[in-house]
C-alpha cells in the first residue's frame, strides 16, 4: 500500500468522505488484533527449585487453546464470520491463495463482514498441548512424506504412471503453486480431540453476540458440535465437510457407504435427539466441488463420494426434523472443476459471492 493510502486508512470517516481520489480497492479496518481462547494447564508433581530451574518439577504445562486473529471492517455487518480450518491445516486455509490472490478472509472483509480466523487447539499457532502425541494422531510427524497423498485425497489431480500431476480446471497450475499448497499443511502437536476443538470454538462463539461458522473438511464435525454447545451460532456454512463424523440422532443412524479403501469411508456419530434438534434451529448449507465419484479409480474421488452420500443423509435428517439444511453440488449449478480446497481456487470470488447470496437469503447480512 502506498504511504498516502496508508495514512488515509486511519483518517476519520468524515474526512474520507471528502476525498475523491481514494482507490476503490482500499480496505478500511476499524479494529484488528489477536487473542487466545480456551486453554488449560497441568502441573508436574514435585516442588520447583530455582537451583534446578529447567526441571519440570512443580512447573505447569499450558496448552489446548485456540489462537484467533480477527479484523473488523468499518460499518461491519452484525454477525461476524468465524472460520474453522480442516485437518492438518491452519487459518492459512482462508488467507491468500497459492497464486497470491485474496482468500476468503479479505473477500468477506470487503463484503462488510468481521472475520475471525482461528488455529484450533494443537494446530498451527495453537501448538501447545497438555497431552503427548500418540500413534493414532494423523499427520503428526516430520518429515511429512505425503505430497502425492494430499494431492490425490484433495482431488486437485491424480498421478499417471510417470508421476505427472493432472490438475483440474480451477486449481492454479505450476510448480510454485504446487509447492505453496504442500507448504500449507500443519502437523498436530497433540492427539486430535474434536470435542476439545468444539468446546473452544463454542467459547469463541459465546464471546460474540452471535456468529456464523464457516468450516472446511474435518472442521465440519467441529462446527456441528459447537452449535450443540452454543446457542449463539446463527448459521453454518460447511465446505466439503468430511473426514470426521457427521452428527445424527442416536436412534436414526445412517447407512455407511464404503470406500474402496474402507478406512477412508465417511463416518457418523449419534447424539441424543435433544442435541441433534439444536441443528434444526439454524440454517445450514454444505458446498461440494467437482470430481466426486463413488467407485472411481482415483482414491480421492471415491473417498469424497462416500462423504457426499453421508452429507445427503445428514441434510435429509435435519430437514425431516423441521430444520433448514441445503446441500449444494457445484457442478449441478454449472460450476465445474473445483477440488477439496475450492476456497483457494481460481473461481473463489464466484464462490464467495454464492455464499454471500445465501447469507442474504437467510437474513444474516443485516
Amino acid at each position: 500500500m502506498k504511504k498516502s493510502s496508508l495514512l488515509l486508512a486511519v483518517l476519520p470517516l468524515a474526512v474520507l468522505a471528502g476525498c475523491q481520489h481514494i482507490p476503490s480497492s482500499t480496505l478500511y479496518i476499524e479494529k484488528q488484533g489477536s487473542f487466545t481462547v480456551g486453554g488449560r494447564y497441568i502441573t508436574h508433581k514435585g516442588t520447583f527449585s530455582a537451583e534446578n530451574f529447567i526441571s519440570p518439577e512443580g512447573q505447569r504445562a499450558y496448552g489446548d487453546f485456540a489462537y484467533v486473529n480477527y479484523q473488523i471492517p468499518v460499518n461491519a455487518k452484525p454477525y461476524p464470520l468465524i472460520f474453522q480450518h480442516g485437518g492438518a491445516q491452519s487459518k492459512r486455509t482462508w488467507e491468500s491463495t497459492v497464486d497470491g490472490r485474496e482468500g476468503f478472509n479479505n473477500l468477506f472483509l470487503r463484503k462488510g463482514y468481521s472475520v475471525y480466523l482461528l488455529d484450533q487447539p494443537r494446530s498451527g499457532e495453537s501448538n501447545l498441548s497438555t497431552e503427548a502425541l500418540d500413534p493414532a494422531t494423523p499427520w503428526a510427524s516430520n518429515p511429512m512424506y505425503g505430497d502425492k497423498t494430499f494431492y490425490i485425497l484433495s482431488r486437485i489431480g491424480h498421478y499417471d504412471q510417470q508421476g505427472n500431476p493432472v490438475p483440474n480446471a480451477q486449481f492454479p497450475v505450476g510448480e510454485s503453486y504446487y509447492q505453496a499448497f504442500q507448504q500449507s499443511w500443519s502437523v498436530g502437536s497433540g492427539p486430535l480431540d474434536n470435542d476439545l476443538n468444539a468446546d473452544v470454538l463454542a467459547q469463541l462463539v459465546n464471546q460474540t453476540e452471535g456468529a456464523v461458522l464457516v468450516t472446511h473438511s474435518m472442521g465440519g464435525t467441529i462446527g456441528w458440535r459447537a452449535a450443540i454447545r452454543s446457542d449463539k451460532v446463527k448459521a453454518i456454512v460447511a465446505y466439503e465437510p468430511g473426514g470426521t463424523p457427521f452428527i445424527f440422532p442416536e436412534t436414526e443412524m445412517p447407512t455407511i457407504t464404503k470406500a474402496r479403501f474402507e478406512h477412508l469411508s465417511a463416518t457418523a456419530m449419534g447424539v441424543p435427539m435433544n442435541d441433534f434438534l439444536k441443528l434444526t434451529q439454524i440454517p445450514i448449507v454444505l458446498y461440494y466441488g467437482d470430481y466426486i465419484q463413488l467407485g472411481s479409480e482415483n482414491v480421492g474421488e471415491d473417498k469424497w463420494g462416500t462423504e457426499f452420500a453421508m452429507a445427503k443423509q445428514f441434510v435429509d435428517a435435519i430437514n425431516r426434523h423441521g430444520g433448514d439444511a441445503t446441500l449444494v453440488h457445484l457442478p449441478i449449478m454449472g460450476i465445474h472443476g473445483n477440488s477439496h480446497f475450492l476456497m483457494g481456487e481460481k473461481n473463489n470470488q464466484q464462490l464467495a459471492d454464492l455464499m454471500e447470496k445465501w447469507l442474504k437469503e437467510k437474513g444474516l447480512d443485516k
